[in-house]
């Protein structure tokens, strides 16, 4: 069954369930006011029998009344209203209307009775052949018996068997008007979903992303249509980045493998090199095999994203600082001094050091003479690495934390192009950002920062990583 289909019959069941509530309670309600009016009306009939001057006339009248018709033919004339009087002894006088044929009950006997007390009323609903009649019974007093009216229950049935077929025939129509209203709103609010589920099962025969989701207004089908569109536009954006992340790795990669094979090349004849040549080529070999390695870690960190994984956690910022440049100093040999005060930052620890890893292992490889130190500077939630290399060129500032990018005066050296481009990653995680400059004097200045929103500066501060 479509959601279409389950809006429709959930239209239709809720229609019908109000209508037979609806027709239920009306029907009786009028059935129970229906006997209410009966019952007021032969109470006041028998009120005005029972009284003592209007009883003695009926009576005396319907003693010397004669009539030319059967009994049974006017108890078949519609409406039959018809009144009379039992005796202590259970005698009846017919006293008005015509004998229906209902006959005396041990509690019409009883009211009838000395010594019942005078207006005692009893109400019982008797059936005489195929009629039906309401008939009250009450007690006149001072042994003179009971006077008892009844009335044809007839035009009541009929007015109810009425109502009934009526509430049954508007039943049928609020159905059906609930189902073509359902339908039409059923439609009008699947028809988005409809486009919906089109849109979702082209793309995913076709791998197609570049498909226009129409707008769909402000409720929740809209705010699927905008979520829609927006999932779609990512990962088309991260399709097109890892063409381009294959596309210039495969170049990148080109350079290393076509020296190596050269170099193997050249092995084949290694016993005729001379002892220089042997290990010139044995040093290449080992440059080439280690830049190839790097490259493809790097490679491996940008497709895998494993920084998704870590939890962010309250670091400090100077700590990490001071430790990720003590491990540099030893594996460098070069000075690397640090400016920073306590910060403490939401973040993800590893993600971080990496970057500062990646803008430290820059610094170093562009200023290979280290005359001057290296200078790390982490400021609130700013980290930034000084170093006094060849510096950078207006051009290159806003381009070199792209993948594989490479400046003019860094084309010689070694290096895979992606350790900037990771730094970007993590302040773009961190909803930071990255900043480049040539330094005063010479060299350059590049770091990242973290989210403001992300400065804990309250906050006791915790090694990085615990």
């Amino acid at each position: 069954m479509t959601l279409r289909q389950k809006f429709v019959v959930a239209f239709a069941v809720v229609a019908v369930v109000v209508a037979a509530l609806v027709g239920a309670f009306t029907y009786t309600l009028t059935a129970h006011n229906l006997r209410i009016e009966v019952d007021r009306s032969l109470a006041a009939a028998a009120t005005t029998l029972s009284s003592p001057g209007t009883l003695a006339v009926v009576t005396a009248a319907a003693a010397n009344a004669t009539t030319g018709q059967p009994p049974a033919t006017r108890a078949t004339e519609g409406f039959i209203q018809t009144a009379r009087v039992i005796a202590s002894d259970g005698s009846v006088t017919q006293i008005m209307g015509v004998d229906a044929g209902i006959g005396v009950s041990a509690a019409d006997q009883a009211l009838a009775a000395p010594g019942a007390a005078a207006g005692t009323r009893s109400y019982e609903d008797v059936t005489v052949g195929d009629r039906s009649f309401r008939v009250l019974t009450q007690a006149l007093g001072n042994d003179g018996g009971a006077i008892q009216v009844a009335r044809d229950l007839g035009e009541t049935s009929r007015v109810l068997g009425t109502l009934a077929v009526t509430i049954a025939v508007v039943g049928l129509i609020v159905l059906l008007v609930a189902a073509v209203a359902g339908w039409l709103v059923a439609r009008q609010i699947t028809r988005r979903l409809t486009g919906l589920t089109e849109v979702a099962e082209r793309v995913s025969s076709t791998g197609h992303l570049d498909v226009e989701i129409p707008a769909g207004g402000r409720d929740e089908v809209g705010r699927l249509s905008a979520s829609m569109q927006s999932m779609l536009a990512e990962l088309a954006r991260s399709r097109d980045d890892q063409n381009r992340l294959l596309q210039n790795a495969g170049h990148e990669l080109r350079t290393p493998l076509t020296s190596l094979r050269t170099n193997v090349s050249v092995m084949r004849r290694f016993g005729e090199l001379s002892p220089t040549s042997q290990r010139r080529l044995l040093d290449d070999v080992d440059g080439e095999t280690r830049e190839l390695t790097n490259l493809v870690n790097e490679l491996v960190e940008l497709a895998t994203d494993r920084r998704d994984a870590e939890q962010p956690e309250p670091i400090d910022l100077a700590s990490l600082a001071e430790r990720t440049a003590e491990r540099y100093r030893r594996r460098s040999g070069r000075t690397i001094t640090v400016d920073a005060a306590p910060s403490v930052v939401l973040a993800r620890p590893h993600a971080v050091e990496r970057a500062l890893s990646n803008l430290l292992d820059n610094a170093v490889k562009f200023d290979p003479d280290g005359r001057d130190p290296i200078e790390v500077r982490v400021h609130g939630t700013t980290v930034e690495v000084l170093d006094r290399g060849p510096g950078l060129e207006p051009e290159d500032a806003d381009r070199i934390f792209d993948r594989f990018y490479r400046a003019a005066t860094a084309r010689s050296m070694s290096g895979s192009g992606l350790g900037l481009s990771i730094v970007q990653e993590v302040a773009a995680e961190h909803s930071g950002r990255v900043s480049a400059a040539a330094r005063p004097g010479g060299g350059a200045v590049i770091g990242f920062t973290v989210a403001s929103g992300d400065f804990l500066p309250e906050s006791k501060p915790q090694p990085a990583g615990s």
